[in-house]
């Protein structure tokens, strides 16, 4: 095989989730479900109320519309392909496809990580600097965070990126969903150790550095926490992390098992389905956890729909 051949595919070929049609027709059935869910009724609704009430028009709900468009790209980038490889015979995309994809959806997904991150830190100034709180998290800074993070998790995409494309191929067989960075790797002709190199320091910036922050931020809360005489002080102290706790743990612990663990115990099967958790369940459930678990949102939800009866 010539070098031209080895290095160049004009397409790849995904083989999906399953090989049965009757799967294929049933997650068929199920997806666009909560595909629409996601976008429409979760993440749409929650950026409107952000938009609509000014009593969300806090540092708080800035980074959460943010984690919302960012989830909703997130998922624009590997679900509708997903739906329409469900029903073809042929799952094929193009190498220049591919590439983007892998691009886009590395950079969103590293971006996520850092967003929670600086969300951990919003929390921990709410919490034990509430006078001061509007004074250090002023709109230059929360801006500022917020396109560092972006700025962030597209620079290590497109360092991967980069690097991952210029490797030799034997294959152009992918075995999974989408152009997934693990994924792709498997179809080199050389020598990966280097890239597995980058894929570590790659997963310890992006996942552990944020991971860091954040149980820095929650070590200061809780010592916090604890010089809170009130109940009802406690009580909000509490409702104004658990929803971002519980994100948290979720993104968190799925990367982690993902990315940080031994090659050894990798399998193609389970890196699937944590990628088919991120690009679907957890841009679905994000914004249904900030929303059904927040006071505020809810308020705001219950206004919303206060004025839509009154005009009618």
């Amino acid at each position: 095989m010539g070098r031209e051949n080895q290095t160049w595919k004009s397409e790849f070929i995904l083989l999906g989730l399953s090989s049965r049609w009757d799967t294929q027709v049933s997650l068929f059935v199920l997806f666009p479900v909560m595909y629409l869910v996601t976008v429409l009724g979760s993440s749409l609704l929650l950026l409107l109320l952000i938009r609509l009430d000014s009593r969300l028009h806090m540092p708080m709900y800035f980074f959460l519309s943010v984690l919302s468009c960012v989830d909703i790209c997130y998922t624009n980038s590997t679900v509708p392909q997903l739906l329409v490889h469900f029903l073809s015979a042929r799952k094929s995309i193009p190498f220049h496809s591919c590439v983007l994809q892998l691009l886009i959806s590395l950079a969103l997904g590293s971006s996520e990580f850092f967003l929670l991150g600086a969300m951990a830190y919003d929390r921990s100034v709410a919490v034990c600097r509430p006078l001061h709180y509007t004074v250090i998290m002023h709109g230059g800074l929360c801006l500022g965070l917020a396109a560092g993070c972006l700025g962030a998790g597209f620079m290590n995409s497109l360092m991967q990126t980069i690097i991952i494309f210029q490797l030799p191929w034997c294959r152009n067989v992918i075995n999974h969903f989408a152009c997934e960075m693990l994924a792709v790797l498997r179809l080199t002709c050389v020598d990966i150790s280097f890239n597995k190199v980058t894929v570590a320091i790659s997963g310890f910036l992006v996942i552990m550095l944020p991971c860091f922050l954040v149980l820095f931020s929650y070590v200061r809360i809780a010592a916090a926490f604890l010089h809170i005489r009130s109940a009802q002080g406690r009580c909000k102290a509490f409702e104004t992390c658990a929803s971002h706790l519980t994100v948290v743990s979720m993104c968190f612990g799925t990367a982690i098992f993902t990315y940080l663990r031994p090659t050894a115990g990798s399998s193609a099967e389970q890196e699937k389905m944590v990628a088919l958790f991120y690009a679907v369940v957890t841009p679905m459930l994000n914004p249904l956890i900030y929303s059904l678990r927040n006071k505020e949102v809810m308020n705001a939800l219950r206004r919303l729909l206060g004025k839509l009866s009154a005009k009618r």
